[in-house]
């Protein structure tokens, strides 16, 4: 059994790896595989939205089945399937623990923290994409791992080519078409808070170091669920009279679930890995349909899970009470991507699991960090200056997995406005120094250009009659894409820039009065 869970594992993984690679666009603006699939699965998500915002998407249904295969056969999907989990193992081989050490009687903790996140997300609150494992592993993935694994892989190989020892050029850069067809991102991205995101990542997996599956024993809030459910699953673990209470299986199990001592198993613990049954040397351990479960209550005391619901519930507030909520208070910078919902209903369903910063063909979407206050952090905004929003792109609305991003139509999207484009004439070549310059109408995108010129004659300080193209916004045709200002040559602080004002998702934030 440890072999085939083993193989399992590594399935789950290479396929949550294959999915994660395909979540880019291919030149089309369609994705031809389901790259969200392990999120539509997370049945902690599901319940989440359906709390905080009273709906789900439709592919969120897909998470029954994990349900209803905990229900059959416990809390399986974290030993067989999470790819998080089997990183965990992977990381926690690199220690050899010594055989007669106890774990930790921490595994409380994940339950008030499941208990803390249910009950925010009750009064509207979306917390769990910060904790829940597979939007943390999507995210760290996104924004760090895997922009670090191509910078790193790229820049060996420029440098082989470059440098050329021993004529080596000649093989490696047949390998490294290879990789940029299968595993390398079509362009290098960057993003900001990569390092920081990347290091929380990284301390997730140095737990192991700690203790094996530390993060899965005693912080993980979807394991805390499904653990629950695990109580009433049919597949059974029992102990016959044979045993000895050698200690052996304790030494192997996974969940820190204390099978070897009797009247006191976990079963919310057991990840169903059958390690004990292997390791058993009396054969006393046995997994099947109908058996009688001898398992210890959960004992998690009412005091602490009082206190952890009342910590959910004051939480909103806290993070709510902020000039940022308010509409004339809002950030400027604060650029959602098209098909956003208003922001109270996007706050309420994004589980900031950084989909949509990967699929985004410019890197314009990035996370943010206080731009949306704390309760917003991590959610994606676009930055102009890095990227801009592609005119003929519907790619992150396809990998949204709660609908906190509409999937759109062509046809609707192009009409949507991200926000309005301005002018600082006292930045604009042909408004400040006398300089032609047409960029920002050249690159506009909408059929009717959104950039229009107004011919004057200006003298230089030698009094030279010039004659220019003065640029102007027509704030009716503008839909903020901010491709304007990545083209714009003025450097550093572009003389034409996107704010959310006008932007089509919200009544309030807007310029003009109807």
């Amino acid at each position: 059994m440890k072999n085939i869970r083993r193989l399992t594992q590594g399935l789950f993984l290479l396929l949550f790896l294959f999915l994660f690679i395909q979540t880019e666009s291919k030149g089309n603006d369609e994705l031809g595989y389901p790259v969200r699939l392990f999120l539509d699965f997370d049945p902690l998500i599901f319940v989440t939205t359906l709390l905080s915002a009273h709906a789900v998407a439709k592919a969120f249904l897909l998470s029954i089945i994990t349900i209803i295969v905990t229900l059959l056969f416990g809390r399986v999907f974290c030993g067989w399937a999470c790819p998080l989990g089997t990183l965990n193992n992977l990381a926690g081989s690199l220690k050899k623990q010594p055989a007669d050490r106890q774990g930790r009687d921490w595994y409380r903790v994940k339950y008030y923290i499941l208990t803390g996140i249910l009950a925010s997300a009750v009064f509207t609150l979306q917390p769990v994409g910060i904790m829940d494992p597979l939007s943390l592993l999507i995210r760290s993935f996104s924004i760090s791992i895997y922009p670090l694994f191509n910078y790193g892989v790229r820049s060996v190989f420029d440098t082989l080519y470059s440098v050329d020892p021993l004529g080596v050029a000649a093989a490696t850069e047949p390998v490294f078409t290879f990789l940029k067809r299968t595993v390398l991102s079509f362009e290098q991205s960057f993003y900001a808070q990569n390092v920081f995101i990347g290091a929380l990542f990284l301390v997730v997996l140095g737990l192991n170091l700690v203790e094996k599956r530390f993060w899965c024993k005693y912080l993980c809030p979807l394991g805390a669920f499904l653990g629950v459910l695990s109580r009433f699953s049919l597949l059974k673990r029992s102990v016959s009279e044979d045993c000895t209470e050698c200690g052996a299986c304790s030494r192997v199990c996974q969940g820190n679930a204390a099978p070897d001592e009797k009247g006191k198993w976990k079963d919310t613990e057991c990840l169903y890995c059958w390690n004990c049954d292997d390791a058993c040397p009396q054969n006393a351990v046995h997994f099947g349909f109908g058996r009688t479960k001898s398992a210890a209550s959960m004992d998690l005391g009412r005091r602490r899970v009082l206190a952890s619901v009342f910590s959910g519930i004051a939480v909103v507030p806290f993070l709510r009470i902020t000039p940022l909520a308010r509409t004339n208070a809002q950030d400027p910078r604060l650029i959602r991507p098209p098909g956003s919902l208003a922001e109270k209903e996007f706050l309420k369903r994004c589980v900031k699991c950084g989909e949509c910063m990967k699929v985004c063909t410019t890197n314009g979407l990035q996370p943010t960090l206080l731009e949306a206050g704390l309760e917003g952090i991590w959610s994606p905004l676009l930055v102009p200056r890095i990227g801009y929003c592609e005119y003929r792109c519907t790619l992150c609305g396809q990998v949204c997995p709660t609908g906190a991003i509409k999937k759109l139509k062509l046809e609707e999207k192009v009409k949507v406005k991200l926000g309005l484009a301005m002018i600082d004439t006292s930045r604009c070549l042909p408004w400040a120094h006398a300089r032609p310059c047409i960029m920002c109408e050249e690159v506009c995108p909408t059929p009717k250009k959104a950039v229009w010129f107004e011919k004057v004659q200006v003298r230089d300080r030698q009094g030279k009659v010039h004659t220019l193209q003065q640029p102007h916004v027509d704030l009716e045709l503008c839909i903020g894409c901010g491709i304007c200002e990545t083209k714009c040559p003025v450097l550093g602080k572009p003389a034409i820039a996107v704010s959310s004002v006008g932007e089509s998702r919200s009544k309030d934030n807007q310029l003009l009065l109807e």
